[in-house]
This record gives structure tokens, C-alpha cells and sequence, in this order.
């Protein structure tokens, strides 16, 4: 009995040890540095934080001259917003840092007629060695003028140094409020996944400053800083949603928040944010399996951290097993399971991720449902995009100078001698050419694609561009990628022949499996399937990847994630060539027939529905429908498909695709609809019901033998067509 109480009294010990060391390493927000700016007042902001007058500060240094207060008394703002500091010159503030860390700098910009109208400034903005502000102007509208700019940055112990540097001669800065206050610890990671093709992680964060875009209260109203736990401002999503009728807001969370480790805590994001979501906007218990996708626009070529939160209030209990695939950019995809991190509902968390913007100036991020899901939707919280600065300040000047004309010199003779040594390198690399590895390619400008192939030698150590014209979609894969993991085009990697030509499987430096797909001539389809594949940027879980293009030496090459299991077809029966017998060796189950049917039928369903436009596939077979690992079942080779606007009741075009697939309708009046895809993946499902192969030949009538073909189709005697035959008015 005394053992007993012994340990128990030792427990309680441990636990109040427990909750006072958590306690200690709470964090809480500073008293400073908030500053008002060109006024010697202290105003009371936010309810709970007072900043303090820059005016005769003994805390806040400011560099003599170039600068001067102004003050609009008048003004029925904020008084943190009736006066400013403007800047004619180049000058700093400068603060006492204590210790080291992840700082929030926040500055208030609010204009207001004073010298003219502060709304016509334009200037820099420099801290710790960066340029956080570049060419900076003020675009607020006058219903609301108020400009926010956050940034993130690493700040070592002592002098932190905050300079505004008007852009032009005649022209100034100004600042009406500022904020640096310590972030809490790991709030900013120093590594994160990079969402780039064949990279684990982009490492290095906290050595650049982050500038905060986006910061999107997700299916929620704005969040004003008042109750926010960092002062923080969040913006609804609706205006950056695609399309709203594929979203609502889900019903808001009266529960507790139960903030808990290793998920968010409640200055990642306040319990506002992960009391609202989107989710998708499901009707009647349906199973559509359609996507949610915001736009965000972005800086051009640059890179970006994505924090997206996540907190589950959709799901009744754990039981429910919801989990959901996360896309960004189109480019990378991320299972989203709301219990690996966290073990309760309504726990949050977040994932952070970096991503390399395109030309386009806009960033996508998508959730969607996953088949494998007891509970078939998606959700998001929240969202916050931030930029990468890698801009560097102007050195400063006065006793700097001297050392700044030091690395100036160092800086050029380095310079010189690193150029010396790349001429050196290209002499020499030209010297070489003529003994490099010859690799054979086609050589054939796209003009003449169908009318003959000039054939020529080049080595994998030169590249020439293609006369194609550039999509700039970011997908581009160089050509001595493209030789390296197909080996030379190697023929023992050769796992096919389609219409676009000749299919290898390949291995990327990164170890990633890829099958290639490469052009040749007297293919049929070539550039035009080209064109659409590369375009269409068609992303979805059942649908094949495209990971990439070459259009390097006048090739035409399309790089795909690989199917490990290969196509349907495979595993059903074995065609005995050109005749019409074929024998089952099918040992899939019927489950797993059940299973691959489904998500191929998803997979035509969102290119009917799901994507921006109707897609009509036009060649849908049991070789386009590819099994991974699992036997997860995509439907691949877009090369004949067809968009049209979604009213369009068929699309008027030639008739393309594989015979005994074709819908009648289809082959006799040129008119292409949703319904000839479903014909035909009604014949994929009866090849999958008998594993036995269509029954006809396997090319199409030509020439008189055409016209009899339409006769006989015309009078009613259907089974010369097809063995199969299908209601018109049949659906999913």
C-alpha cells in the first residue's frame, strides 16, 4: 500500500513537472517593437497592444536627416493612421534585438493628403541585407487605403536595421506603422517539400526573407487582428475559386479546437480558421468525383512557400477514414489523411511546401477525392502563400564605402577568372565534340511531319531547339534527360507502339520510372496529339500524368509517370493475332474488375465533367486504360481527344479512333458526343465481364467496303458494327 501511494504521489509529481515545463515554453506575444510612426502618441491598437510614438523615442533610433513627421488631424481614421514618416533621402530606423530568431515585420501603409498625396511615393525597402520591398507603391482603394506588407525574416542579436530608399530622384518613402516582434520558435521551417518533379526537399528557408501574398481564411469570413493570436488579417476565398458551384462552406465548428502536437498550434492559426472549411458541394448523395481548385495569383519565376491548413470538422467520427488528394500547381499531388498527424477530430494541422512559379503568374491548388476514401469528399482550411526574397539591398554608405569599393575589386577579379575558366571549358568541350557517342534521331521540321523524315546523326552532347513553338508550361525535359533514361532509345526498353509512335520505359536520374513516348513519322497522330497532351494539363487521380515534353531536335517526346502493371487488356486475354479468337489468362478477381471499371469510369467522367470544358476522349479501349502497382486503373492517350464549350451538344469532326470501339452514330455522321465515349467504354466493360476480345476486325472498312458498311448500317443490321449494342440514352 505505501508502494502505491509512493508512485502515485511520484505521478502526480511528473505531471505538474509536465505542465510546467510546457507552461515555460509557452509562447506569448512581445511588447515590442510596435511603432507609430512621425508621431510622439501611443495609441492603444488592436485592444491590447500600445505603439509607441517614434518622436523623441529613446528606444527607436532613427538616422539624422532625410526624414521628417507629417500628420493629418483632421482624419476620421485610426489615430495610428493620422500621421506618417516620409523619407526624402535614404534613412533607418534602427532597433535593439535581443536574441536570435524568426522575426514578423509588419508595415502599415495608409495614405492620406500630406506633401502632395503619400499615395504617389515609390521606394525600396531594405532589412538584413535584402530588399523586402522593390520599386514599392501604394494601390489601395479609396474605400479602403490601408496596405499591409508582412515579412518574415531571420534576426541575429544586436542592431536590426529597417531602410527606406525612395525609388527616384524626386521622389519619397513613408510608413505609417510598423510591427518587429519575435514569431514563435519552428514557426518558420528551415526545409520543406519542394513540389518540383524528382526533389525531396528545398532547404535554406530561413535564409532568405518570406513575403506574405495570400493569407486566405478558407469557407470563413475575414479574420480581423483583433482576435487573431499574431495580429494577422484573413481574407475570404471565394474570389479566387474556379468554379463555385463544385464548393460550399461547410457548416461552422462550435466544438473546441483541439490544438495538439504535432499539428498546428493556435499561432500557426487561430481557431477561426479551422473553424470553416470548403468542402465539396456533393448533391443527393452522389459520387461525382470532381475537384475544388483555387487561383492565386503570384510573382512570375519565383519561389514560393505554400502553407496549406487542414482541419477535420467535415467527418462525424475517425471511423470515417476520410482522406483526399491535395494538388498544387498541377505539377504535384500529395495524399491529405487528417489522422496520420493528429489523432482526434476537429485537431488542425498544416503542410508547407515550396513551389517554383511559371511564366503564368498563377498558382492552383486543388483538392479532390480518392477512391480508396469511405468518405468521398475534400476539404481546406486555409491557405497562405508566401514569396521567397532573393533580392539584395544597396550596401549602405559613409564608413561602408571603402569596403564596399574592397569587394567591388575582389568581386572582378573573381569575376575575370571565372570567365577565363569558361572559355577555357567551352574551348575544350569543342574540341571534344567530334569524338562524342553518336546517337541516332529523326531530324524532321514539324511542316513535314506527314510527308517524309529526313534521318541524321547528332551527338548526346549537342542540342539544338526546335522550331515548335515554346508553351511555356514548365514541364519542359531536356533531350539528354530524355537519352539518359531511355538509354540511347534502347530497343530491350521498347514496351510499346501506339498511334503516336514508339513507347519506352525509362529511368530518370532521380531514380523516378517514366515511359516515353516518342514521335516518329507515318505515325498518324503526331504533332496534333503533340499539341493536345501538352496543353491540355489534364490532372486527375485516375487519369495518366503527364509529367513532361521534349521538343528539342525537332522531336516530338511525351513523358509519362509509368504504369507498372501495364494496360487492362493485358491482364484479361491473349489476342491471337488478326483473328477473331482469343483466350482468357485473366486472374484478376471480380473485385478487382469492379474496382478497375470505377476508376476508369471517374476517370472519363471528369474529362466530361470535372475539367474546364468537355473533354470527349474519342479512344477509349482496354490498352488506354493502364494499372499501377495496386491496380489502380487511368485512363491514358489523350492524343485524339476533343474539348468543347460544355452546352455543345456534339462537336462535328472526322472520325478518329480504334475500330470496333467507335460508336455507330459517331462512325456514320461525324457528330462526336459524351455518349461515344460511353459506347465505348461499354465495350471495355464487356471485355472485362467475358475477359474475351471484341469481336470484329481491327481496322476500319475503306473504300467501296465503306459505303457497303454504311448501307448495311443504315437498314438496321447493327451487328455488322458491333456484337454490342448499348441504350443511347444510358448514363454513368
Amino acid at each position: 500500500m505505501v508502494n502505491f501511494q509512493s508512485l502515485e504521489i511520484f505521478s502526480c509529481f511528473l505531471l505538474l513537472l509536465f505542465h510546467f515545463s510546457l507552461h515555460s515554453c509557452d509562447y506569448s506575444l512581445p511588447e515590442q517593437y510596435f511603432i507609430n510612426c512621425g508621431s510622439a502618441s501611443s495609441p492603444i491598437v488592436y485592444g491590447r497592444r500600445t505603439f509607441t510614438g517614434d518622436v523623441n523615442s529613446e528606444k527607436i533610433v532613427l538616422s539624422s536627416g532625410g526624414n521628417s513627421p507629417v500628420e493629418d488631424p483632421g482624419s476620421s481614421a485610426d489615430e495610428l493612421y493620422r500621421s506618417a514618416r516620409v523619407f526624402r533621402k535614404p534613412s533607418s530606423y534602427e532597433l535593439d534585438i535581443d536574441h536570435d530568431g524568426t522575426y514578423v515585420v509588419r508595415f502599415h501603409f495608409f495614405p492620406f493628403p500630406a506633401l502632395g498625396n503619400l499615395s504617389d511615393a515609390r521606394f525600396n525597402v531594405e532589412a538584413s541585407g535584402f530588399r523586402v520591398l522593390s520599386n514599392f507603391s501604394i494601390h489601395g482603394s479609396s474605400s479602403f487605403p490601408l496596405i499591409l506588407e508582412e515579412i518574415m525574416l531571420t534576426i541575429p542579436p544586436g542592431k536590426f536595421k529597417i531602410k527606406f530608399v525612395p525609388s527616384e530622384k524626386n521622389s519619397f518613402a513613408f510608413v505609417n506603422a510598423m510591427e518587429v516582434f519575435a514569431a514563435p520558435s519552428e514557426f518558420i521551417p528551415d526545409s520543406a517539400v519542394l513540389a518540383t518533379r524528382g526533389v525531396d526537399s528545398y532547404n535554406g528557408l530561413l535564409s532568405s526573407p518570406l513575403r506574405v501574398i495570400h493569407r486566405i481564411n478558407v469557407g470563413g469570413p475575414n479574420i480581423m487582428p483583433n482576435i487573431d493570436t499574431l495580429l494577422r488579417y484573413w481574407i475570404p476565398d471565394d474570389i479566387y475559386l474556379f468554379n463555385k458551384n463544385a464548393a460550399k462552406n461547410s457548416s461552422t465548428y462550435s466544438g473546441k479546437i483541439n490544438y495538439q502536437s504535432p499539428g498546428a498550434t493556435e499561432f500557426v492559426a487561430p481557431p477561426p480558421v479551422y473553424n470553416t472549411a470548403k468542402e465539396m458541394n456533393i448533391v443527393d448523395n452522389s459520387t461525382h468525383m470532381f475537384n475544388i481548385s483555387w487561383c492565386f495569383d503570384v510573382k512570375k519565376g519565383a519561389k514560393h512557400l505554400v502553407r496549406v491548413h487542414f482541419c477535420d470538422i467535415i467527418s462525424r467520427t475517425t471511423n470515417e477514414f476520410l482522406t483526399f488528394d491535395l494538388f498544387i500547381d498541377g505539377m504535384f499531388g500529395q495524399k491529405i489523411y487528417p489522422y496520420g498527424a493528429v489523432s482526434r477530430p476537429a485537431a488542425p494541422f498544416y503542410d508547407d511546401f515550396v513551389v517554383d512559379s511559371d511564366n503564368s503568374g498563377f498558382l492552383n491548388i486543388t483538392v479532390g477525392p480518392r477512391s480508396d476514401s469511405r468518405n468521398p469528399t475534400a476539404f481546406l482550411n486555409g491557405v497562405e502563400i508566401m514569396e521567397l526574397i532573393t533580392d539584395l539591398g544597396s550596401s549602405p554608405g559613409g564608413s561602408d564605402s571603402p569596403k564596399r569599393r574592397l569587394l567591388i575589386i575582389i568581386g572582378s577579379v573573381v569575376g575575370g577568372l571565372i570567365l577565363v575558366l569558361v572559355l577555357f571549358i567551352v574551348v575544350f568541350c569543342g574540341l571534344k565534340k567530334r569524338k562524342s557517342k553518336p546517337v541516332e534521331a529523326f531530324d524532321r521540321p514539324l511542316a513535314h511531319l506527314y510527308g517524309g523524315s529526313t534521318y541524321s546523326r547528332t551527338t548526346d552532347k549537342t542540342v539544338t531547339s526546335s522550331p515548335a513553338a515554346d508553351f511555356n508550361l514548365g514541364l519542359k525535359v531536356p533531350f539528354s534527360e530524355i537519352l539518359y533514361a531511355t538509354k540511347n532509345f534502347n530497343k530491350k526498353l521498347r514496351i510499346g507502339e501506339g498511334g503516336f509512335g514508339k513507347v519506352y520505359k525509362g529511368t530518370m536520374r532521380n531514380g523516378t520510372k517514366v515511359a516515353v513516348k516518342r514521335s516518329e513519322p507515318g505515325h498518324g497522330q503526331g504533332l496534333p496529339e503533340f499539341q493536345t497532351v501538352v496543353l491540355s494539363k489534364i490532372r486527375h487521380h485516375h487519369l495518366v500524368s503527364l509529367i513532361g515534353y521534349c521538343d528539342e531536335r525537332n522531336e516530338m517526346i511525351l513523358v509519362y509517370e509509368f504504369m507498372e502493371k501495364g494496360t487492362l487488356r493485358d491482364h484479361l486475354y491473349v489476342s491471337a493475332g488478326e483473328s477473331r479468337e482469343s483466350t482468357s489468362r485473366s486472374t484478376l478477381s471480380w473485385g478487382q474488375r469492379l474496382g478497375i471499371c470505377i476508376d476508369a469510369a471517374k476517370g472519363i467522367h471528369y474529362l466530361h465533367t470535372g475539367s474546364s470544358g468537355a473533354i470527349i476522349h474519342r479512344d477509349i479501349k482496354s490498352t488506354n486504360i493502364l494499372l499501377d502497382e495496386n491496380y489502380v486503373a487511368k485512363v491514358a492517350d489523350f492524343g485524339l481527344s476533343r474539348s468543347g464549350p460544355p452546352d455543345q451538344t456534339h462537336v462535328s469532326t472526322i472520325v478518329k479512333g480504334s475500330f470496333g470501339y467507335l460508336d455507330p452514330e459517331y462512325f456514320l455522321c461525324s457528330q462526336l458526343t459524351q455518349k461515344s465515349d460511353v459506347y465505348s467504354f461499354g465495350v471495355v466493360l464487356l471485355e472485362v465481364l467475358c475477359c474475351k476480345a471484341k469481336h470484329g476486325s481491327t481496322t476500319a472498312p475503306k473504300g467501296r467496303n465503306r459505303e457497303v458498311f454504311k448501307l448495311m448500317a443504315t437498314n438496321g443490321d447493327s451487328s455488322i458494327l458491333q456484337n454490342f449494342a448499348f441504350s443511347e440514352h444510358s448514363n454513368w
